[in-house]
């Protein structure tokens, strides 16, 4: 027998392609669902769509915020052109004590909102349940993006990985496995150790620099400022650097785009390339959270 949500009032706020599917799954569910930043469409029809904000949260006992979370002024992804919504003090202060807010990742204005008005806050981005599933979306867009605009094939390329964690590990399996020299490049002695196990050339951060030159590809991975402009001035001029670290991502930008060096910024793959799948893995994650967190004699 299926998750049972009926009774359960959810507000969903903003969002990308992945959210659509994630919804129709919660009605299917029976949860009572409204939606704010998404264009009419027969795919939400058995969803109501609010005009603002302050709507959508109307005696919400749940109420998700997009896997990308917000920007640092509170402004949320929306699909809705004509739909611009801000998460601002305002409108923390609408959503009373208790209510299950639950996002991808939370900046520190969410958090600090949080603690105030007493939200039961969760974070779900870095869930294994969540991340692991999420990094094969992620990974072929990420390969997807290379061959794209890459006049070389990925096969017989020198592709360096930033970073071992979840998507990772992932992504050096792929690149791999279509014929890729991958090199893993991490802080970790066992990360490191790892990788080596696993067939990859392993190369700590301290000898990055020394060793950039040789890359065709970089996927990185870090979310923090790993590829500055003396790493960027070591590279060679046609290097294609795929960021997939959340905004504002781990490579100096302006220094790059000076340089000309080719870089994309590249987080949420997971909703652009494969939305269904992600709204699948948001289904099998999130319901439960709700079962979890709220006492059944409130629905």
């Amino acid at each position: 027998m299926g998750l049972d949500l009926r009774g359960i009032k959810v507000a969903v706020i903003g969002g990308d392609k992945r959210d659509i599917y994630f919804m129709q799954d919660l009605v299917r569910m029976g949860a009572d669902v409204t939606a704010v930043g998404f264009p009419a469409c027969p795919e939400l029809e058995q969803v109501h769509l609010a005009q603002n904000i302050k709507t959508a949260l109307k005696n919400a006992q749940v109420v998700i915020f997009p896997m990308s979370g917000s920007d640092p002024n509170g402004n949320i992804k929306t699909l809705d052109d004509n739909c611009h919504i801000q998460l601002t003090a305002s409108v923390a202060e609408l959503i009373p004590p208790g209510t299950l807010v639950i996002i991808g990742f939370a900046r520190d204005l969410m958090r600090n909102w949080a603690d105030k008005y007493r939200w039961k806050l969760v974070e779900i981005g870095e869930m294994d349940s969540v991340a692991i599933l999420n990094a094969i979306p992620s990974a072929e867009g990420a390969i997807q993006i290379a061959m794209e605009k890459l006049p070389i094939t990925i096969h017989d390329s020198n592709s360096f990985v930033l970073g071992f964690g979840r998507l990772g590990k992932t992504l050096a399996r792929m690149l791999r496995g279509i014929g890729a020299h991958v090199t893993v490049v991490a802080r970790k002695r066992s990360d490191l150790a790892r990788a080596f196990e696993m067939g990859y050339r392993p190369l700590v951060f301290t000898r990055l620099q020394q060793h950039v030159s040789e890359a065709d590809i970089i996927f990185n991975t870090v979310p923090a400022l790993v590829l500055d402009e003396k790493m960027l001035i070591a590279m060679k001029k046609d290097v294609l650097i795929v960021d997939l670290a959340a905004a504002p991502g781990g490579t100096d930008f302006v220094a790059a785009n000076r340089l000309g060096v080719n870089a994309v910024l590249a987080p949420g793959l997971p909703g652009i390339v494969a939305p269904k799948t992600s709204g699948k893995i948001l289904a099998q994650v999130i319901p439960q959270l709700i079962l979890r967190e709220i006492p059944q004699e409130y629905f």
